[in-house]
């Protein structure tokens, strides 16, 4: 793979300390050191914040240590697009290679070396934001910091989804007027790779998040259903809707699994689907595009969206513009 990201650069150098500060600004102070092989240090550095995200394609060039220490405020999934790297963080050790990208945690010590030739595409998460997710799974406070098992095995079947989704925000990142900018898009693949993250990536919480939870009563998912159709305009996402009616994530989604036969998110899409069926019914087919409707309710892939539309209304979206 190509580099990425390449229409958001920060800096190329070659300058040791520029590269160590540039870097350091985004992510955060480190021991920057080339390790002694022949390939001198030719450093590219790209990246995008896109919602509570950044994606940054980094590339030294050359044999580097990497020493931040504890991390403290980010998660990171460092995912190397060829060659390479020794990563240490705390008592566990990895190699990183296209196929095992690796997600050290902040409150144990990261050492690192990259070799030359192994660029990295990197995506960070806020430590609030990964913690608050794991609350809402809980429905309970940590008790302690989260720590994810150091490697993760981009040939499992999840974290081959994941990985699609990161290519995805990636590929949308080169244009300002494309899926990205769609809010409803943008928390749905960022709620997607956070929650992906949490309940299969082996952690210290793992067992705690399979354990069985009671299912929510009727009147509290009856609740949760109205929460939704008078915000499902709004990005979002299952812990909201578990927040609105007061119960953990888990219960929501059983108790709707139990008295609705579907998912909270399911039951969301429905609603905006019905909210893009009444939009193309009063569209003016010279102003309003399906694309652009379909869009602005959420829905990111439109095969897939206009075969859930034909099961729902019998027809294709744009029959229904035409005629309304």
């Amino acid at each position: 793979m190509g580099e990425l990201l390449s229409n958001r650069p920060l800096f190329a150098s070659r300058d040791l300390d520029e590269v160590r500060e540039q870097v350091g600004r985004i992510f955060c102070p480190h021991r920057l050191d080339v390790a002694g092989g022949p390939e001198p240090l030719s450093a590219r550095f790209n990246s995008v914040q896109v919602g509570r995200l950044r994606l940054s394609y980094l590339d030294y060039g050359a044999d580097v240590r990497i020493e931040p220490g504890d991390l403290d405020s980010f998660y990171l999934v460092q995912i190397p697009l060829a060659g390479s790297s020794l990563i240490r963080c705390g008592e566990q050790e990895v190699v990183s290679t296209r196929a095992m990208a690796s997600l050290p945690s902040p409150t144990r010590h990261l050492d690192m070396r990259w070799g030359a030739g192994c660029p990295q595409l990197i995506v960070k998460f806020d430590r609030p934001m990964v913690e608050r997710a794991m609350e809402r799974l809980l429905g309970d406070p940590l008790d302690r910091p989260i720590v994810f098992d150091l490697g993760l095995d981009l040939t499992t079947g999840w974290a081959r989804s994941w990985r699609a989704m990161a290519d995805l925000i990636v590929r949308e990142s080169a244009h300002d007027d494309g899926l990205l900018a769609q809010p409803l898009a943008v928390a749905h693949l960022e709620d997607a790779l956070l929650t992906l993250l949490l309940t299969r990536q082996p952690s210290n919480y793992l067992d705690r998040l399979s354990a069985p939870r009671p299912p929510a009563l009727p009147k509290v998912v009856r609740q949760a259903v109205e929460f939704i159709e008078s915000h499902a305009h709004l990005p979002l996402t299952t812990q909201d809707i578990a927040r609105s009616v007061a119960v953990s994530d888990r219960s929501l989604q059983e108790g709707f699994r139990a008295h609705l036969g579907l998912s909270p998110m399911a039951v969301l899409r429905n609603v905006r689907l019905a909210r893009v069926h009444e939009e193309l019914r009063a569209g003016d087919p010279a102003r309003c595009t399906v694309t652009g409707v379909a869009a602005r309710w959420g829905f990111l892939h439109q095969g897939r969206f206009a075969a859930a539309y034909r099961r729902a209304y019998g027809q294709a979206p744009s029959h229904t513009l035409r005629h309304g």
